[in-house]
């Protein structure tokens, strides 16, 4: 039972990245940048901060529940295993743990090997337990989902043309959901460019429905 070898692998990372993003620009997008002066573009700001403030930390402890809950399932299945009342028992136990393309290829002396590999382990824990690895990736989890708003919101921070900073803030934007849908195509094995346009779409669908929303 050993944490992950990476805390957030590519995906992860630009899902996070990506719904940071969605946040945030429900809120750039809600402004009239043309009837907007600086009270309420400072109001758009403390909330888009705020919120995905509120909401980094959210996922955090979505994301630490969800491996304590699969690290609980891992662990009652291998007590399953040894427990089992016959080998053949366990191998079906074995199985259905294992990916189906895995199973698929597994000999029936392979999979006895691992039942007697997994028995001659030392006493596994009765319960799951937290790792070093969970509280990192909920830390990485918090700091994408805030930190990515800062990139969107700093031509507000900077500029004193709502309408010029909005502009700006939307190209950021766009750069953002292309450069994270390319470098995920690129380590998913899909065509980066194809990828990159394809995120930016969703990204501006789910902002679209999302404001439509209410959001």
């Amino acid at each position: 039972m050993t944490g992950r070898l990476r805390v957030l692998d590519p995906s992860e990372r630009f899902g996070e990245v990506l719904f940071g993003l969605i946040m945030v620009l429900t809120f750039t997008g809600s402004l009239s940048a043309a009837e907007s002066g600086h009270s309420e573009v400072r109001t758009m700001l403390i909330g888009a901060l705020g919120c995905n403030f509120a909401w980094g930390i959210v996922d955090g402890i979505m994301y630490i529940l969800d491996n304590l809950g699969q690290r609980g399932r891992d662990l009652l299945t291998l007590h399953r295993v040894i427990g089992a009342r016959s080998p053949e028992a366990a191998h079906g136990l074995i199985t259905e743990a294992l990916p189906e393309p895995v199973a698929a290829v597994l000999r029936p002396d392979e999979i006895e090997s691992i039942r007697q590999r997994l028995g001659a382990r030392p006493e596994p824990p009765r319960r799951a337990g937290l790792e070093r690895n969970d509280w990192l990736g909920a830390l990485a989890i918090f700091l994408l989902v805030f930190l990515s708003t800062f990139p969107v919101v700093i031509p507000f921070l900077v500029m004193q043309d709502a309408m010029k900073a909005l502009r700006i803030s939307n190209v950021i934007a766009i750069v953002m959901l292309f450069v994270g849908g390319y470098f995920l195509g690129k380590s998913s094995g899909y065509k980066p460019w194809r990828t990159g346009l394809v995120m930016v779409g969703i990204g501006v669908v789910l902002v679209a429905i999302t404001i439509a929303l209410g959001g």
